[in-house]
């Protein structure tokens, strides 16, 4: 019986995609980041799946918003924004931003494979002969996690600590490592449906809020990394 060559000798998609480039994954890891940041709590025990992809995220700070779309702008991924206020004694801003329909399908595959690519390359410790431009980059991650942390985190400020609380275990674990990665010890507290993640005042402070400011654009990189990150 002869086959049927439209069915048996159909190319079959590779079971993980490709690595991202290093460039393309530090952008996608950090929209991943603050993506995660907005996330509502879980109830039971927690998994490192993203939260379900909706069309569209919200942040109450603006400079988080903006953020997002800049990294979105670099992933070709376009966005469209709206201010929505509210309260009554005490008003707030909400800066919601939407992917259009046909963008959702790329908008959803550069967040899981950023999040997943940039997780493990952050979790997995460091690499055995790792090349100085690898360790450089995942430095970059780490700093990545901590910027997005700080803009869509709920801030915890106090004399001695500088923490963020977040509802999700799996960027609590990360932004841990992060820390780690940048030279600074960090501390988990769990609380009342969230976590707090913290470092102490002073040098660690200081070294947690340089390493996460804002970067130069992608034209001010002397050399950009186009290789995959694998």
């Amino acid at each position: 019986m002869a086959r049927d060559p439209a069915l048996l000798d159909r190319p079959r998609p590779p079971a993980t995609p490709p690595p991202l480039d290093w460039l393309t994954l530090g952008d996608a890891f950090e929209a991943a980041c603050l993506l995660r940041c907005t996330a509502p709590p879980r109830g039971g025990r927690s998994t490192a799946a993203l939260p379900s992809h909706a069309p569209g995220v919200e942040f109450n700070r603006e400079d988080a918003a903006q953020r997002m779309r800049q990294l979105l702008a670099r992933l070709d991924i376009p966005v469209s924004q709206e201010v929505a206020v509210g309260g009554l004694r005490r008003r707030y801003e909400l800066h919601r931003l939407w992917v259009p329909p046909e963008h959702q399908g790329a908008y959803t595959r550069l967040m899981d494979a950023g999040w997943w690519q940039g997780r493990r390359e952050l979790l997995g410790g460091p690499v055995p002969g790792a090349s100085p431009a690898r360790r450089r980059w995942v430095s970059r991650l780490a700093a990545a996690a901590w910027r997005s942390a700080l803009l869509a985190g709920g801030r915890h400020v106090r004399r001695h600590i500088l923490g963020v609380r977040l509802t999700d275990r799996e960027l609590a674990a990360v932004l841990i490592r992060s820390a780690a990665v940048l030279d600074v010890p960090a501390a988990l507290r769990p609380g009342t449906g969230c976590f707090l993640v913290s470092v102490a005042d002073g040098p660690d402070r200081e070294r947690i809020l340089r390493s996460a400011s804002m970067e130069p654009a992608r034209d001010g990189v002397p050399t950009p990394d186009r290789r995959p990150a694998c």
